[in-house]
């Protein structure tokens, strides 16, 4: 019997725990950190790596893709979809600004109720989403990259150039937070087997994280970008394939630790399915609604702090 795909996640986890360097990090939280890991998920017959050992919040990280998709960067439009992974940078940056210890919940309300305290407070800077569809050039021209990447898959699918990503270095110290999982490239191969009628070729994608947390973001980070493989899947005709997960400097948070143990005894469940339940003019079009993930049945969620 082949081994649950999700042990892979769990062996970087115990890897960290038996040999991760202790360090200190920006956060001041500390972590075990090491260097260079690489996950593979095959998602061709719809299989959806959504995590076991903990319940993912599927629909929140295929949220948050989509809102990368659309370009923006304030996280007004996020709270209207009831997404509050991002309003940490910018209430830290208000309470420091202003000196007013206002809660999370006052803040998030003010930027819903008001648009010009969403616009001053509630940006994040020119983070993911800007520079997927409005990379700016040194000419002020802006390049669309998630465009190009599906044109290009559509007019020479065989490209070694197929790939986006958001690591602008004359934009980054205007960023909340540097971009994490910074590069996604496309890869095309046969469709061996398929029917008539069935696409001939098959879609891969491979992300490159330069810095994870493995406890909270592992997990959000595949779900994600397996709905996103599955969306340009869709968008070029062509039938999923392999999400190739790779990192550069993956850390477990000190007061993940527990998490983690507890994470590590638990035994995988069955992935769940994905099935896309219409197909947008664009991959601009995608709804929350489209995905439809049935069969998840996983352990507990179990609550851990996230690191600003």
């Amino acid at each position: 019997m082949a081994r649950h795909p999700e042990y892979q996640y769990l062996d970087l986890l115990e890897h960290l725990l038996e040999k991760g360097d202790r360090r200190i990090d920006r956060t001041g939280v500390g972590t075990l950190s090491a260097f260079g890991a690489m996950m593979r998920f095959d998602i061709s017959d719809g299989t959806f790596p959504a995590f076991t050992t903990k319940r993912v919040y599927w629909k929140t990280a295929i949220k948050e893709m989509l809102w990368f998709l659309t370009g923006q960067t304030n996280i007004q439009s996020l709270l209207k979809e009831n997404v509050r992974i991002w309003t940490d940078w910018p209430l830290e940056k208000y309470r420091k600004a202003t000196g007013e210890q206002i809660s999370q919940e006052a803040f998030e309300e003010r930027i819903l109720a008001d648009d010009d305290f969403a616009l001053k407070w509630g940006d994040l800077g020119p983070v993911y989403g800007k520079q997927w569809r409005r990379w700016l050039d040194a000419n002020g021209k802006e390049h669309d990259q998630i465009a190009t990447v599906i044109e290009t898959l559509k007019t020479n699918p065989a490209s070694r150039r197929m790939l986006f990503h958001a690591w602008n270095v004359g934009e980054l110290d205007q960023m909340a937070l540097p971009p994490c999982h910074m590069t996604y490239q496309f890869h095309t191969s046969e469709n061996k087997g398929a029917g008539p009628g069935e696409p001939r070729l098959k879609l891969s994608m491979l992300l490159f994280q330069r810095s994870l947390d493995v406890g909270l973001g592992a997990p959000f980070n595949c779900a994600a970008s397996a709905a996103l493989l599955t969306m340009v899947a869709q968008q070029v005709d062509m039938a999923p394939g392999e999400l190739i997960w790779m990192a550069g400097d993956y850390h477990l948070y000190l007061n993940h630790l527990d998490m983690a143990q507890q994470l590590i005894a638990r035994e995988p469940r069955p992935f769940p399915k994905l099935c896309l339940l219409r197909r947008p003019a664009s991959i601009d079009g995608y709804r929350i609604e489209d995905f439809e993930v049935t069969d998840y049945d996983p352990h507990p969620a179990i609550a851990a702090p996230v690191a600003v």
